[in-house]
This record gives C-alpha cells, structure tokens and sequence, in this order.
C-alpha cells in the first residue's frame, strides 16, 4: 500500500456562515492541495469535509497519516463516536440525533476504504502544514462574504 501523509482543516465565519475546507496530500515526495467550500455550513461539517474530500482523493487504497486539529473529527473516529452513532441509528448515548450523519457516513466507509491512523494536533499553534490549510480554507469561505 502507498503511504500518503493528509492534513487537513476547516473554517467557518460565524457558527454557521460561509465555510471552507482544505487538505494537503503528500506522497512520494509531491504535495497536493486541494479546497472547498460553502455558502452556509459549519465549523465541524468543514471539518469533515476536509477529511472526506482529501480520502475520496486517493485512486487505489493507502496507507495514510491523516492529521487534523479537529478534536469533532479526530475523537468521532479514534474514540468510536461515529460508529456507535451509527449503530444506534445516528443516535448519541443521550438518545438525542447524532449531527452530520451524512458527512460521517462518509468517512466512515472512506476509513474502510484505506487504512487510516489519525493524528491530533493543535490549532493555530505552528504546525506548517495545519497553517496551511487554515490559511487555504479561510480563503475559501472569503468567497461568499461580500465586500
């Protein structure tokens, strides 16, 4: 399996508002970005949109590094929120809807896909590759403010 190190990030301006998302690829030595996003969304859906769009990018199953500074995304998947939403019918243990069904659904089925080790890191805090993609996805959701 070809072995693929993915940092991704998303960014919302307003809690929802306009969003993006963005993911860097990195194999053999060459770097990939990629971005995206919307005129109403959240925070954590650009989250995952980031994860999903930067895994849907891979042609063949890899072997992959995936870093986040999203704890929505990294504890939904190592800690087996997800999973046990779904489970349970998108339901969470408080018997309240799981949010963004959808967008886990996806990435669940993505993580089957590849072989996935995600790594937590913390925002804003220097990471080049982190800054990278913040800097990417707040250009995105620039987008769709008006000047």
């Amino acid at each position: 399996m070809k072995k693929v190190n993915i940092y991704t990030d998303g960014a919302c301006s307003g809690n929802p508002g306009p969003g993006g998302w963005a993911a860097i690829l990195e194999y053999n030595g060459k770097r990939r970005e990629i971005s995206g996003g919307e005129r109403e969304t959240t925070n954590n859906r650009m989250e995952l949109t980031a994860a999903i769009q930067a895994l849907s990018a891979l042609k063949e199953p890899c072997e992959v590094s995936l870093t986040t500074d999203s704890q929505y995304v990294y504890n939904g998947i190592t800690l087996g929120w997800a999973e046990s939403w779904k489970n349970n019918g998108w339901r969470k243990k408080d018997k309240k809807p799981a949010l963004n069904p959808d967008l886990w659904d996806a990435l669940l089925s993505l993580n089957e896909k590849h072989k996935v080790k995600y790594i937590w890191v913390k925002g804003h805090a220097g990471h080049p590759e982190n800054e990278r993609c913040d800097i990417l996805a707040v250009s995105e959701y620039q987008k769709y403010i008006s000047k």
